[in-house]
Formats: structure tokens, C-alpha cells, sequence
């Protein structure tokens, strides 16, 4: 059993990890733990600091080191579950959750992490069910009523999914990843009384971070609803201003490994490499910026006998991280381990299949910067390259908060130069492996949907089916921020959405430069 009283200089470590000081907690947690260094408690808490800063490897690892010392140490299993679920090794992490629930079967927490799990393995009729037997036994859980609206809405049951919402909203008002779950939906409209919610509980002072930012991007949208874009960009701004300082991004980062991968990725390069990688036509990628109509891509193909729809698969950039110094390590790579390579790709993402179908789409945006690592390894994969209007595409992932990933969205310059560094990597590969991608523009697709159905089939070296053209007739679980948009006909009006904002953008289209005068064309000099 585990001491449940703590040591004064343990006590002040986690008070200082609570307040958020994290150096201080740091310093704390690692001069106790020299001292002692078995308190699972104390490892824990080292855990819990590496996982808000991104070390999740370094959580992990200390994680089991406390389940080591302390199997029993249920609230460890819980984290190294949590940890594990956020590097995408769901199931592992599932390993864990059903030791949890062995041991306290009553606890709504674990059973909701393991529907999440169950949900990202594709698991959706098994998950619900899940949630439906838990809230059956603990009504009065808004985060969990909240996680089942969730997966309803993933499978198309939106009715279903806003009453999970409204009940988890009945149950605390302030929790603001609600309001900002029925926003999101983009076919919901808050009226009066919501808007007065909203502000009532932005008013309260008790409420932490996430709740406020999540509170001013749902408020940003009901502005935005009724036609006030300056109130609504006021919290959209706040809301991104508040999500950027718990992120770490750099803009110059992005842009010199752009210019590595340039520098790196050339004729001879490939053309000394050919034949190397796993000869599998399985993969369709699609890949570029978030909210460029990727989701709408996959639905169509989706729609296809012989393509089958995942999700945004985690697997490309997992392999990425495996080869040491990358980009510039692609260069030492042997031919033999750009197969294996290959073959692992298609063994991890094996799990999430469903279907006998021989093709499938992995719709992970940011895939963009693994494109040289696509070509020497899955040479026979095709890519698709979804582009839409710099500033209808950047203004869209402004307003929009991601449930992880992508911080260069929250702000304007940096979404200008991801943009920008995004369409530099591209064209460098048009130049010099020319027709190997196949790009979607969107507004095209938008304006004559069958002739770039067609191009799009054919780039994909399937024939053309008209239930492509129904997309939103075809029933298949959607998962990302799109799902109820592409069950319904092609929309028309997204990309003028930004115009009442162009005051405002200023930032933005500094950044962005030239692409936006030549857009859909690509500067020569870029």
C-alpha cells in the first residue's frame, strides 16, 4: 500500500507541479527523488510534468518504473494508460485500462478512457455501448456525457450526439469543451439564452484555461452566426491568444526543415533509389493543410468498392520519428530497411482496416512534410494533395480548435508561414518528381464536381462510380471536425467566409506573400 501522506518537500513539489510551476516542480521532484528514489508517488508526479510539456517517451518510461515499484498504484496504471492513448498505441493502452477496471470496476474515468480507445481503434458500436452501460450507473458525469456525444457524432447520430452535449451542459454550464462540441458540429445555432451561458460562465472566475478558450471559440462562432465579425474574431482572437501559450511552436523550425528536405530531396536522390520501399499500392494518401476539404476527398473516395475510409492515421509520422537526424537520416537508409519501413507502415496500419477493400485512405493532413519519406518507402502509394485558398484555408483553422496537434493554427503569422512552407515542399517535389502527386484544388472541386471526381478516380487507378458523386449518401463514421458537412451535398459558400474578417487578417496575408496573388499557381521563385 502506498503511504497516502506526503513529506513536506513532496507536498511543496505538488503544490508547485498544481500551480503550474514547473522548473520549481522539476527541481523539487528530482532533488526528493535522489534522496528516494522508490516513492512511486514522486516518480508519478515527474510523469505528469514530462506529459505537459511534450516528453511523453520521458512519461512513459517513469510511469512504469511506478507501477513497478508499486503495481497497486492505480492512479500510475491510469496515467501510463492516458500516455500510451496519446502516442496513438491504442492497444496498449487497452492493456492497461482492463487491468484497471479489473481492479476498480466502478471508476466512470477508466471506462471512459477506454471507449476514446476502443473509438480510435474503430470500435464505435462497441464504445457507445460502453458509455451507454457506465452513464446507466453514474448519470451525473458531464465529461462523459460529453465524450458519448462525442462518439455519436463520429457514426452520423447528431440529433443524439446534441442532447449528449445539452445534458452534459445541464449538468455544468462551464464546461466549455461542450459549447465548443455543439459549435463545432457547424449545423447547430445558439440562440439568446446560449450566448448568455456562454458569457455567464466566461464571467466566472473559477473557470480554468481550457474551459475560457474553448468558451471564446464557440462564442466566436455564435458571433460569427449572426453576422458580428468583429465581436466574433474579438474571442476567436482570445481564444487563440489564451491555446498559443500552452503550446510550443516555431515557425523557423518548420521552415528550416522544409529547406532541408529541398535540399535533400533531389533527381539523383531518387533516381539512385529507385526501385527501393514496398512495391504496395494499398495507401492513399491524402495530405496539406487541416480544413482544406480532406474530408470531403475521403468521403468521395470512401464511397468507392475498392477504397475503404480510415481516419487521420498517426503511423507515417511514428516511423518518421524512428530514423535518427530525419529528415537529413532518409540519405543513410539502406535499401533493405526502406522496405521494412514500407511493410511496417502497412502492418501498423493494418489494425484500423475493416473492410476487404484493396485500397485505403490515411487522411493525416500534416503528411505533407513526410512526402520524401512516402517516395522511398511506399513508392507505389498514391498522394493526394487537397489546397484550398490561403486565406479561406488559414482563416478556417484559426476559428477552429483541434483537439490535438497543429499549433501553428493559433496564430495568424505562423498559420501564414505553415502555409507558405507547406506550398514550398510541394512544388519542390512537382519540380522534380513531376505528376507524382496529384493535387485537388478546392474551389474546382466545388465548381465542377464530376469532372474532378473523375481526375481524381483516375489518379487513384480505380474507374469511375457514380456513388462517388452521392458521397453523403454513404454511411461510415467521420471523425474529424468535417463529419456533418460531408453528409451533406457540396457547400458552396465556405470559401467567402472569410471576407468580413479581411480587416483583421492583416498577419496572415503578410505571411502567406505571393501565394496569395498566384494562387492556385505557385510562384516561380518559392
Amino acid at each position: 500500500m502506498l503511504a497516502t501522506r506526503f513529506p513536506p518537500d513532496l507536498m511543496t513539489a505538488a503544490l508547485a507541479l498544481h500551480d503550474n510551476r514547473l522548473p520549481e516542480a522539476e527541481r523539487a521532484l528530482k532533488d526528493y527523488l535522489k534522496r528516494d528514489p522508490f516513492d512511486a508517488r514522486a516518480i508519478r508526479m515527474l510523469a505528469e510534468l514530462a506529459g505537459r510539456i511534450g516528453r511523453l517517451k520521458d512519461s512513459e518510461a517513469l510511469l512504469r518504473r511506478a507501477v513497478e515499484i508499486a503495481p497497486a498504484f492505480t492512479a500510475a496504471r491510469a496515467n501510463l494508460a492516458l500516455v500510451l492513448y496519446r502516442q496513438n498505441r491504442a492497444i496498449e493502452a487497452l492493456e492497461e485500462l482492463d487491468r484497471l477496471i479489473a481492479a476498480e470496476p466502478d471508476h466512470p474515468g477508466h471506462a471512459n478512457l477506454k471507449a476514446a480507445t476502443l473509438g480510435r481503434l474503430g470500435a464505435f458500436e462497441e464504445a457507445i455501448a460502453l458509455y451507454e452501460r457506465v452513464l446507466a450507473d453514474a448519470p451525473a458525469q458531464p465529461k462523459l456525457w460529453m465524450s458519448y456525444g462525442h462518439m455519436l457524432k463520429t457514426v452520423g447520430r447528431q440529433a443524439d450526439g446534441v442532447a449528449a452535449y445539452r445534458k452534459a451542459l445541464e449538468l455544468s454550464s462551464t464546461l466549455g469543451e461542450a459549447w465548443w462540441s455543439l459549435a463545432n458540429l457547424k449545423t447547430v445555432r445558439f440562440d439568446d439564452s446560449d450566448i448568455a451561458a456562454m458569457q455567464a460562465a466566461q464571467a466566472d472566475p473559477a473557470i480554468g484555461d481550457e474551459d475560457r478558450f474553448h468558451l471564446d471559440f464557440a462564442l466566436g462562432k455564435a458571433f460569427e452566426d449572426r453576422r458580428e465579425p468583429d465581436r466574433a474574431f474579438a474571442h476567436y482572437a482570445a481564444g487563440n491568444a489564451l491555446r498559443r501559450t500552452q503550446l510550443v511552436y516555431d515557425a523557423d523550425e518548420t521552415e528550416r526543415f522544409v529547406d532541408d528536405c529541398r535540399t535533400l530531396a533531389t533527381p539523383d536522390f531518387f533516381a539512385e533509389r529507385a526501385g527501393w520501399g514496398s512495391d504496395a499500392r494499398d495507401p492513399i494518401f491524402i495530405l496539406g493543410m487541416p480544413r482544406a476539404g480532406s474530408t470531403l476527398i475521403e468521403q468521395i473516395l470512401a464511397s468507392h468498392s475498392a477504397i475503404e475510409g480510415t481516419t487521420e492515421l498517426p503511423d507515417l509520422p511514428a516511423l518518421a520519428r524512428k530514423i535518427p537526424n530525419y529528415p537529413h537520416g532518409l540519405a543513410e537508409l539502406t535499401s533493405e530497411r526502406a522496405r521494412e519501413l514500407g511493410e511496417e507502415y502497412l502492418r501498423r496500419t493494418a489494425v484500423q482496416r475493416r473492410t476487404d477493400r484493396p485500397r485505403f485512405v490515411d487522411k493525416l493532413p500534416n503528411n505533407w512534410a513526410h512526402v520524401v519519406l512516402i517516395r522511398l518507402i511506399l513508392p507505389g502509394a498514391t498522394i493526394i494533395d487537397a489546397r484550398r485558398e490561403p486565406r479561406a484555408c488559414c482563416f478556417s483553422n484559426f476559428k477552429q480548435h483541434f483537439a490535438r496537434g497543429q499549433a501553428f493554427s493559433y496564430a495568424l503569422d505562423d498559420m501564414g508561414r505553415y502555409y507558405r512552407d507547406y506550398v514550398r515542399l510541394m512544388a519542390h517535389l512537382d519540380r522534380i518528381q513531376p505528376g507524382r502527386v496529384h493535387r485537388v484544388v478546392h474551389e474546382a472541386l466545388v465548381a465542377d464536381t464530376e469532372l474532378e471526381v473523375r481526375r481524381l478516380l483516375d489518379a487513384c487507378g480505380v474507374g469511375f462510380e457514380p456513388a462517388c458523386l452521392t458521397f453523403h449518401e454513404t454511411e461510415r463514421a467521420v471523425r474529424t471536425a468535417s463529419s456533418e458537412q460531408v453528409r451533406q451535398p457540396i457547400f458552396t459558400g465556405g470559401d467567402r467566409a472569410w471576407r468580413p474578417f479581411a480587416k483583421h487578417l492583416d498577419p496572415l496575408v503578410a505571411a502567406l506573400g505571393e501565394v496569395v496573388e498566384r494562387y492556385p499557381d505557385v510562384p516561380a521563385n518559392l
